[in-house]
């Protein structure tokens, strides 16, 4: 059972799917656009290897994480002072000697489980996240927002488990120290 594949098609049946699928993980429209492009290129080379056991939409959505995992672990290797991740945050500016926490946890809202239905709390979320490296951002978005567990998420950044459990850390506390300052001191609209 083959199917036939009709690239011509490709752009206006699925280009919106695959562009929303890079940038909700990139969250960088160039780079989107780009990792697209190279997955309608890839398809193209491999579409003979195109057997028809899946939908032509899932073939694709597989070339493109494909596409990204090649994208993530080649930016990975950067110098030594960038990959620390540090330079601009300290950690120990938040903790005591003992490694307790120096300002107590804000409350967040009255019913903290609210936050998530609101287009402002991701709002501003996701520009927290633009903050993030691209390691650290993937990383957390892989771990909190899609759920994948630690031995997939090591598997698909070429990481260690330390590592992986180090970087989600950072992620975490940059990003509570964003959302701190703005969306829990932020004035009321």
């Amino acid at each position: 059972m083959s199917r036939t594949l009709d690239p011509m098609k490709w752009l206006d049946d699925h280009g919106d799917i695959l562009y929303r699928y890079a940038l909700a993980r990139t969250r960088n429209p160039e780079l989107a656009e780009d990792l697209v492009q190279d997955t309608f290129l890839a398809a193209l080379k491999g579409a003979e290897s195109f057997s028809g056991r899946s939908e032509e939409r899932t073939w694709l959505v597989g070339i493109l994480k494909h596409k990204m995992i090649d994208y993530f672990r080649k930016h990975r290797r950067e110098s030594l002072a960038d990959d620390l991740e540090t330079r601009d945050h300290d950690p120990h500016a938040y903790l005591d000697r003992k490694g307790h926490w120096k300002v107590g946890q804000s409350e967040w809202i009255t019913q903290p489980e609210k936050a998530y239905e609101r287009k402002e709390f991701w709002e501003v979320l996701n520009g927290c996240m633009d903050h993030l490296n691209d390691r650290l951002k993937a990383v957390f978005v892989l771990r909190e927002l899609e759920q994948k567990n630690a031995e997939e998420i090591c598997k698909q950044l070429d990481i260690s488990s330390s590592n992986l459990w180090v970087m989600l850390h950072r992620a975490r506390l940059q990003l509570k120290t964003c959302m701190e300052v703005n969306w829990l001191q932020r004035k009321p609209e």
